[in-house]
Order: structure tokens, then C-alpha cells, then sequence
């Protein structure tokens, strides 16, 4: 335990590690080359990411959609502690404690590229009933939220100094793809000709340009490969040959996300400043197959299959099943990380707050569902980082202890399944170990009890998850 004591100790400006976290939209567990699922990616700077670092095969998110999934990741805390189970009920309350709330005291600059999806939308019901009643009583086509009403949840009003949030054509920022400096409070950027990828990927670069002499915490969430789907000439002509359109675009999508990748760590070796950098890549939920991955006309359904795949796992986004929830994760800092490894435990998107907040110098906090994983993931500490992980989304709960994990999957359903074997979630083995079973439910209850509304939910499937279900697990 004596390694945990050098990542907490506080650490003078010029040698506190900076942080960035990679973030994709959508893609599922096989799309990465180094999972050696696939073999039409070319993912070849995440591949060289995970030769430098440590590429975890049971990496998981905490939600199986992106807001909530989001809310986790930034906060470090379940989401259900701010009362988030899906996208309807956010804002994130200004009251969360971000990862970007928790550096910037410490002396860290903190950026933000690309996607947040934190702030209110037209789905939020509940907060619209309090913050904006007579919108409330409107169909969501109708509903308009005030920008500055936005804005009180932006990633500007959660600790991050700099900013170029947006996903597709328009932006708002407070500093400009050149370098120079926008109004503080920020403004519109429209790049309407422009790839919607390598724009994220020129605001991440500009940032680390921008601020490489302190140390930085950047979070840059692309917008891809989520629908709809677009991609270049430049990337399709890397994927030629008979294939679904929707796979050609993904791949596409992938590929300007791996170069973004690469122009990202090129910055880092330009300024020496690689070897003092921790970078963790991993997704945001995973791939919607829309169950039969129709091929459908990448311009006539925008919320159709995404091209991505959640091989060998079953499921997808929005399943508690591992297809949902089980993503790609690397976490890389060239000498002190080990270059290559294969780590097995499971880890949780919860641990990327708590091991910033610890390389920062920061005292340990009671307040962070994660752990610190540098003592795990360099093997000074053998054990795995967690007990058990859970999870609760719609009306689906899971949690995985070890080797087994039980769900929930609406109403009576009851799975439980040996994520040790080949079988994985093929096979419910639930009848064969309804001890172990009930053990599980157990402590899946005790933990869900804690949030609002309590306990695990007892609701039929809605129509969704009916669908799932019945083809997934033949019920």
C-alpha cells in the first residue's frame, strides 16, 4: 500500500500528471483491433495505445445510455446518486461534483471537446415541471428551453475553464481552432463544411497547444461513431470491398477517431510531456444493433443500427446484458503504467475520478463510488479493485460479483450467469444455483435501496425491452 502513498502525497505544479479521457459515442466492445474480436478495423494509434498501456477486458460503464452513463463517468459516483437513471432525468444538478470541480483547485486547467449531453433536453419532464411549468405541459416537439437556462448546466458552469462543446455543425466555445481566445463566457462556432470528427479532434489538439506548460485535465467526447452516421471520402476509402454501408460508415468513424487519437498523442511526444500524461479511452455505452442490424439507407433512418458491434457479448444499448454495458477501456502513461498488459478484474468507468484524483495529489474522499486503479492495474496490488459492480436502467438491475452476475430483466425475469465461462450469457444458470442467486439479489437490493426511487424495479418491460428479451434470451 506504500504505492498509494506516492500518488497521494501533494505534488508540486510541474509534476502533476495530466489527465485525459477519450470518450466515444456507441461503439461497441469488438471495435477495437487489440480486442482480437474483428478483423476489418483499422484502429491502429488505440492499438499502439494499448501496446504502451494496459487494455482491460471486463471494462465497464454505468449506465447502458449516454447521459447517465456520462453523469457516472464525470462525476467519479453512481448517477443514481443525483437521481439519474436515464436520460430524461437529467440536468446533472449543479451541486455534482465533476472531475474538472475537483482539479481545476488543485491548479489543473480543464477542457472540454465535443459532446456533454448534461444539460436539460426536451424529455426532461420532471425538471421542466419545476424550472419551466407551462413548457412542461407541452409535447416534447413543442417545448423550447431558454439558452441561458442551458447554459446553468454547460460544461463551463461545471468547472471547465476551456471549451468547445458541440457535437455536429455548431459549437460553443471560448477558444478558437487557431488558438486565439474567444469571450470567456463563450461563443457560437459554426463549421458547417467541416467533418464533425476532426473538428472534435482540432479542438482537442488546440487545447493541449494551448496549455501544455501546467498541468491539464482534457475530456474530449466524440461524437461517433452515433448516428447518424457520416463519415469522409478520405476515411471510407480505407474500407472498400462488399460490407453493410452502416459497418463501411462505422469503421469510417473509427478510423478518423484513431487518427484523432494519434494526433493527440503527437502533441503529447512534441511537448515531452507524454511520459507525464495518464490517457484513458473507452465508450460511452455500447453499440445499438437495433437487433437484426438492418442495413438500412444511411440518410432515410438517423437512429438505425450505428454500424458497431458488441462481439462475443449479448445485447446492446440499452440492455443490462454485457453487449449494453461492457465497452472497450485502455488506460495508457508510458512509464508507469506497464506497456502491454491484459487486465481481467473488472473495472468501472466510477475509477477514472478517483485515480485523477489521487495522481493530483488529492486526499482520499469517501464522497467517489470508484477506486484508484494505478496499485491494481500495475500489479502492486493483486486483488480485484472491486467487491461487485451494479447497475440500473429502465427497468432492468444487474450486478456482477466476481465470475457471476445476476439480472433482472423486468418483472419476474431472473437471469444468472457464469461470466467466467464460455457460455457467458448465453446460458441461465440460475436453476442450477438459486442460492447463489439469491445471494446476489440481496445485495443488489441493498444497493439500490439507497437511491430515489428505491429498490430493484418490479415493472413489466416496456415495449423495448419485451423486443430484447424475446430475442435475446428466447423468452
Amino acid at each position: 500500500m506504500a504505492f498509494l502513498g506516492v500518488f497521494c502525497s501533494p505534488l508540486s505544479a510541474t509534476t502533476q500528471p495530466n489527465v485525459i479521457v477519450i470518450l466515444a459515442d456507441d461503439m461497441g466492445y469488438a471495435d477495437l483491433g487489440s480486442q482480437e474480436v474483428l478483423k476489418d478495423l483499422k484502429t491502429p494509434n488505440l492499438d499502439a495505445l494499448a501496446a504502451g498501456g494496459v487494455r482491460c477486458t471486463a471494462g465497464y460503464i454505468t449506465s447502458p445510455q449516454c447521459s447517465p452513463s456520462r453523469a457516472g463517468l464525470i462525476t467519479g459516483c453512481y448517477q443514481q446518486r443525483y437521481g439519474i437513471d436515464t436520460i430524461p432525468d437529467v440536468p446533472l444538478p449543479r451541486e455534482a461534483v465533476t472531475l474538472a470541480e475537483r482539479l481545476g483547485p488543485a491548479g489543473y486547467r480543464c477542457g472540454f471537446v465535443g459532446k456533454w449531453h448534461l444539460e436539460p433536453n426536451v424529455t426532461c419532464t420532471k425538471w421542466m415541471e419545476k424550472e419551466l411549468p407551462e413548457c412542461a405541459k407541452l409535447p416534447p416537439k413543442q417545448r423550447r428551453i431558454p439558452q441561458p437556462m442551458i447554459l446553468r448546466y454547460s460544461p463551463s458552469a461545471q468547472g471547465f475553464h476551456e471549451f468547445f462543446w458541440g457535437e455536429m455543425l455548431h459549437y460553443r466555445a471560448n477558444f478558437s481552432l487557431d488558438g486565439r481566445d474567444l469571450k470567456p463566457e463563450g461563443e457560437v462556432v459554426s463549421m458547417p463544411k467541416d467533418f464533425r470528427i476532426d473538428v472534435q479532434t482540432r479542438a482537442a489538439v488546440t487545447f493541449i497547444e494551448r496549455n501544455h506548460a501546467k498541468p491539464f485535465y482534457l475530456h474530449v467526447g466524440y461524437y461517433g461513431p452515433h448516428t447518424p452516421l457520416e463519415a469522409t471520402k478520405k476515411y471510407l476509402d480505407r474500407f472498400p470491398g462488399p460490407m453493410p454501408e452502416r459497418r463501411r460508415y462505422a469503421l469510417s468513424m473509427l478510423a478518423a477517431i484513431d487518427d484523432g487519437v494519434g494526433e493527440i498523442m503527437k502533441k503529447l511526444r512534441d511537448h515531452g510531456i507524454d511520459k507525464n500524461t495518464l490517457v484513458i479511452f473507452t465508450s460511452d455505452n455500447g453499440a445499438p444493433l437495433k437487433i437484426t442490424k438492418e442495413d438500412s439507407p444511411i440518410n432515410s433512418d438517423p437512429g438505425g443500427w450505428d454500424g458497431s458491434l458488441n462481439d462475443p457479448w449479448i445485447g446492446e444499448k440499452g440492455m443490462l446484458s454485457e453487449g449494453g454495458i461492457r465497452v472497450p477501456m485502455l488506460f495508457s502513461w508510458s512509464g508507469t503504467l506497464p506497456a502491454g498488459k491484459v487486465y481481467t478484474h473488472p473495472v468501472s468507468s466510477l475509477d477514472f475520478a478517483a485515480t485523477a484524483n489521487a495522481i493530483a495529489g488529492l486526499p482520499d474522499t469517501s464522497t467517489l463510488d470508484g477506486v484508484n486503479l494505478l496499485p491494481f492495474l500495475t500489479g502492486k496490488n493483486p486483488a480485484a479493485p472491486h467487491d461487485q459492480l451494479c447497475w440500473r436502467f429502465w427497468n432492468q438491475a444487474a450486478i456482477r460479483e466476481g465470475q457471476w452476475k445476476y439480472l433482472s430483466g423486468g418483472g419476474k425475469s431472473e437471469f444468472l450467469f457464469d461470466l467466467g465461462s464460455d457460455a457467458h450469457e448465453t446460458k441461465n444458470l440460475i436453476t442450477q444455483h438459486p442460492e447463489r442467486a439469491a445471494a446476489l439479489r440481496a445485495k443488489l437490493a441493498t444497493w439500490t435501496g439507497q437511491f430515489q426511487p428505491p429498490g430493484i424495479p418490479d415493472k413489466p418491460r416496456n415495449d423495448q425491452e419485451a423486443k430484447w428479451y424475446q430475442h435475446y434470451f428466447k423468452e
